[in-house]
């Protein structure tokens, strides 16, 4: 290990236990020397030797020529849940609570019983049953039933916890945090968010459940786990040092708009780990059905900063905010979109702190958003641009072609043959469109002031 590289290093002696750090690696020997080194530290998990897996945690050499020897975890992998890696990633986050970490440690190394194979410890086994709880639908009443189902059967003294309650705090420090922000019925603040009394009226106004929850996922801490994480560090650097650049679009750095953000904004630009994200939402039906009487909105962001083969992989892309049925927000989606733009402007203005696990030093990593990703409805939306109407199109404005269909009381658009060439064929076909030859030619696009004007 080159602790040259390092700002902070580990100390594995017998008070430290690896859970504090110092900036020189005079005061670690020291400690080695009057107190001790730990036991059973065999393998240097802290200090860069990497865990003996199938799936290494060492950066690989090259970007553009190996797809497929990055590490991609399977989502079906159920022989290796690489809890090692994982307690390594969650370690500099968890710093400042080290009796949290402490026990996280310890949890990965207890037996689930006496004599069991080390295959099965106390956070292992817990962590492989939540997988399968969140699988197969099951509810907590079920899985705690379960569980204590499972800790009669297993010897005396077994580590296995016996409800869900226990379960969920032996994975909270390895979970990411969740906000429910309680949400007006009607996406404002005009009503009561909570549920209107039933035939319990002695039933205090603190009580009643909220008629709506928001659930917001903070995005900074999940971008500070990323980092800490050497391969994904790695990654997110692709975009400047990975990427083939020969004139070609293979991604949305070779677009002209990723050039003109980066001439615009060049301290942002020069540093190749500031984040570039897409925004994307729509609504969905849950619970595995058809019907359009409930919607449930998803927001969703993806990172570009990442190779195009991992953009879109489930891995990268962040559940960000779950905005509540049954109803979709429409125009309202600003209200819930708030606490993930004020942390997208702190991203912005001010940045954070973060800890590169492949560089080994910190830095201050920005974000933006870079595009948006929706259906035209979607579009409306979050733009707040009027989709319906006889000005619906964003490009053409108030030359947009509609015809009223008095019947149906519906716009429809058919000018479509003025965006062709003016020798195509197309434009003289009379019969195939709506009677007419097309000599009109499409306005120029109109740029995102003036569509804002």
């Amino acid at each position: 290990m080159e602790l040259g590289k390092e700002d902070m290093i580990t100390c594995p002696c017998r008070d430290c236990f690896n859970l504090k750090k110092y900036p020189s690696a005079m005061t670690v020997r020291d400690h080695l020397f009057h107190r001790g080194f730990m036991n059973d530290y065999t393998e240097w998990i802290w200090h860069g030797e990497g865990i003996h897996s199938e799936n290494t945690n060492k950066p690989d050499e090259d970007y553009g020529s190996n797809r497929d020897s990055i590490p991609i975890n399977k989502e079906d992998d159920e022989e290796n849940d690489m809890v090692d890696e994982m307690i390594h990633d969650v370690e500099d986050l968890l710093m400042h609570e080290p009796k949290v970490l402490e026990n996280l440690v310890g949890d990965s190394k207890k037996l689930l019983y006496p004599g069991c194979t080390d295959r099965f410890t106390r956070l292992s086994t817990t962590l492989k049953l939540c997988k399968l709880k969140v699988k197969n639908g099951w509810s907590d009443k079920s899985f705690t039933e379960m569980l204590k189902l499972l800790s009669d059967m297993l010897p005396p003294n077994n580590e296995l916890p016996t409800s869900t309650y226990e379960a969920k705090k032996i994975l909270c420090p390895m979970g990411m945090n969740v906000k429910k922000i309680h949400a007006c019925p009607n996406d404002c603040c005009g009503a009561s968010r909570y549920k209107r009394e039933g035939s319990n009226s002695s039933t205090s106004h603190k009580k009643r459940p909220p008629v709506k929850v928001l659930r917001y996922f903070p995005i900074v801490e999940r971008f500070k786990r990323m980092f800490a994480n050497i391969n994904d560090a790695k990654l997110m650097r692709w975009h400047m040092e990975g990427r083939k650049s020969d004139g070609m679009l293979r991604h949305p750095a070779d677009s002209p708009q990723w050039r003109t953000i980066d001439g615009k904004f060049p301290e942002f630009g020069q540093e190749a780990r500031n984040l570039r994200l897409g925004l994307c939402a729509d609504g969905m039906n849950p619970y595995r059905t058809l019907s359009s009487q409930h919607s449930t909105w998803p927001v969703l962001l993806t990172i570009y900063n990442l190779p195009p083969w991992l953009c879109m992989k489930r891995k990268y892309i962040i559940l960000t905010l779950l905005i509540p049925g049954p109803k979709e927000a429409g125009n309202n989606i600003d209200v819930y979109l708030h606490p993930l733009i004020e942390d997208l402007k702190l991203l912005w203005d001010q940045g954070e702190r973060v800890y590169d696990a492949y560089k080994q030093a910190d830095f201050t990593m920005r974000a933006m958003i870079f595009c948006t990703i929706s259906d035209f409805p979607g579009y409306g939306n979050l733009s707040g641009y009027t989709i319906k109407g006889a000005n619906a199109c964003p490009i053409c404005e108030d030359s947009t072609i509609d015809i009223r269909l008095k019947n149906c009381k519906k716009n429809v658009y058919m000018g479509h043959r003025t965006f062709l060439p003016l020798a195509h064929p197309y434009r003289k076909r009379k019969r195939s469109f709506d009677g007419t030859i097309e000599t009109r030619v499409a306005r120029l696009p109109l740029t995102g002031k003036e569509v804002f004007e």
